[in-house]
């Protein structure tokens, strides 16, 4: 059984464990479903101050609710609508200080106030977006970024 080590240390001492954990989750196991919740879960243990943590998949123009940790979400995001289907049609990761000054935000909780949407691309197309928000404002800063995109970069090897 996988045991997930308890976190110590500064920030960036946290996050290459946590990349090591990934890694370690996801060697060998090629399944989309069983990696994005497998990550989900590792994600939602590693970040504090955080309600909701998961990844949408991009099916038929629209993403898709997939593999989660949090309150029951909003099950259809059209691209290029709120956070999510804006990071996912500019393809660019989207940190939002206040999710209520974003046009066109998405409230699937009220509890909500910041949010980070990184793409999933695969051979340069985007499949889908992990998704991650607080219930603080201006609660993801550029380390967070860098360390999630790294996440998932190494996740996107394994799909």
């Amino acid at each position: 059984m996988f045991h997930v080590e308890k976190y110590q240390g500064n920030k960036a001492e946290q996050s290459v464990l946590v990349i090591k954990q990934l890694r370690a989750l996801v060697e060998g196991e090629e399944d989309i479903i069983a990696n994005l919740s497998n990550a989900s879960a590792l994600l939602n243990q590693f970040l504090e101050d955080i309600n909701w943590v998961g990844f949408y998949l991009l099916k038929e123009d629209q993403l898709v609710l997939g593999p989660f940790q949090g309150l029951p979400a909003c099950v259809r995001i059209p691209l290029g609508r709120g956070v999510c289907g804006t990071a996912a049609d500019k393809k660019e990761t989207l940190r939002i200080a206040d999710v209520h000054q974003f046009p066109g935000h998405i409230a699937c909780d009220a509890a909500s106030n910041s949010e980070i949407v990184v793409p999933l691309v695969s051979d340069g197309k985007v499949i889908g977006v992990l998704d991650i928000d607080s219930p603080s404002k201006n609660r993801f800063n550029e380390q967070d970024q860098t360390f999630l995109e790294e996440f998932v970069n190494v996740l996107m090897e394994h799909v």
